[in-house]
């Protein structure tokens, strides 16, 4: 990345749009100029059930941000639900074009884009590649090869694979809204580096993010990026089965949600009455005990956590995490979810900590991630999206030809 360089971070979530601006800054940090949102049901259960409204509201948020920057925004980044991402471990060893004169920056770019070289499913399509690990001809694990006196060095990365229906459907949800796709990246990858602390990026970890109607699950053995996917599960379901089971609004069960927020009954101090009012079919209201609505919630956050634990045994990764750090506005705000989450899963459970998750908005956490994760990026040219002052006629390139444009050309 270079001084200046603006990058444009857009999260599609279950309930709206929300789109981060950020620039680097003369230290080489990024500094958000602008944060926009919109409401948007178009997509539910991590699938995209309406392209023009998805769009609209994608529109909405980049027509905010360019008027509260007086920038023209063409292109941003986007991210996508893990149940899409495929993660293929690939390495290949390379000669250094002049041993005398150590590894270039070529040499590596190089390397990055050689390393993609694998067979790709018909279904699937290309969108990041990932190095996690270089190592000298002398055995010497390096972060950063450059000016290395070797004569060869070997990477090892993870080559990001997506579903090639979903990418097309993001490019038209783009192309109506006026954008680029700049890259396309998965919500935990993104989120990573913005959700653990310095000890936890470095351990093997499970990053669960319980958002509206989805949680996504990003597993990581240190920096390799090792399993990705989604279940459609959220914070709205535990709303709904209030709702449903207490015959009261969708309205009144968030707030009580929120007021009496608990996952495990054993931590009820005091069995409080809670008087229902909008009972469905009934004139009067009613009255219920506390413990009671913490069944329900209860119930349903075991449940995500019981379909989590699944999941992993049958990938044969669970034993593989130490820890596993849950973030999400579908869970945060419910006490004692970590409790629940170690006695489902039976890992070490905590809820992020991550020194700048408390300085960025819980709506804007994902699309924040986004933007510092690309900002973030090491050996690349530029990974500015495109922006200028005035209108422009874009023509949507493919997935693939931005990744090397952006990255690694």
């Amino acid at each position: 990345m270079a001084i200046g360089d603006i990058i444009v971070g857009i999260d599609i979530g279950t309930s709206k749009v929300c789109t981060v601006v950020g620039e680097v800054n003369n230290f080489g940090q990024i500094e958000i100029i602008c944060s926009t949102s919109y409401k948007c049901s178009g997509l539910k259960k991590s699938k995209i059930i309406n392209e023009e409204e998805i769009s609209l509201s994608i529109a909405k948020t980049i027509k905010d941000a360019e008027e509260e920057t007086n920038l023209k925004i063409n292109s941003a980044y986007v991210t996508i639900p893990g149940k899409y991402v495929t993660i293929v471990q690939n390495s290949i060893t390379k000669d250094a074009k002049d041993k005398y004169s150590g590894i270039s920056i070529k040499d590596v770019q190089s390397a990055i884009m050689q390393v993609k070289d694998i067979e790709i499913p018909e279904n699937k399509t290309l969108i990041d590649i990932v190095p996690d690990k270089i190592t000298l001809d002398n055995g010497n694990v390096v972060t950063d090869p450059v000016g290395s006196l070797s004569s060869s060095f070997t990477i090892s990365a993870q080559v990001i694979l997506a579903s090639k229906d979903y990418v097309r459907q993001l490019n038209n949800v783009f192309r109506k809204a006026g954008l680029e796709i700049d890259g396309i990246v998965p919500i935990t990858l993104a989120e990573r580096n913005l959700i653990l602390d310095k000890n936890e990026l470095t351990d093997n970890v499970m990053l669960l993010d319980i958002g509206a109607g989805n949680t996504d699950i990003g597993v990581f053995e240190g920096n390799s990026f090792i399993y990705t996917n989604s279940i459609p599960l959220g914070g709205d379901n535990i709303t709904n089965d209030i709702a449903l089971v207490l015959n009261i609004s969708e309205e009144e069960a968030d707030k009580l949600k929120r007021q009496y927020g608990l996952a495990l009954r054993s931590f009820i101090d005091n069995d409080n009455e809670i008087t229902l009012n909008t009972l469905k079919n009934e004139s009067i209201s009613k009255t219920i005990k506390s413990s009671e609505l913490i069944e329900i919630i209860e119930a349903r956050v075991e449940e995500i956590f019981s379909i989590i634990n699944k999941d992993i045994i049958n990938q044969g990764i669970k034993q593989k995490i130490n820890n596993v750090i849950l973030t999400g506005q579908g869970i945060i705000n419910i006490n004692k979810s970590d409790v629940a989450g170690k006695i489902n899963l039976n890992i070490p459970v905590k809820i992020s900590t991550g020194r700048a998750v408390s300085t960025v908005k819980p709506a804007y956490r994902t699309s924040y991630s986004l933007v510092r994760y690309i900002a973030a990026r090491p050996f690349t040219k530029t990974v500015s999206s495109s922006i200028d002052t005035k209108s422009d006629t874009n023509i949507l390139k493919t997935v693939v030809e931005r990744i090397k444009e952006f990255f690694y050309s």
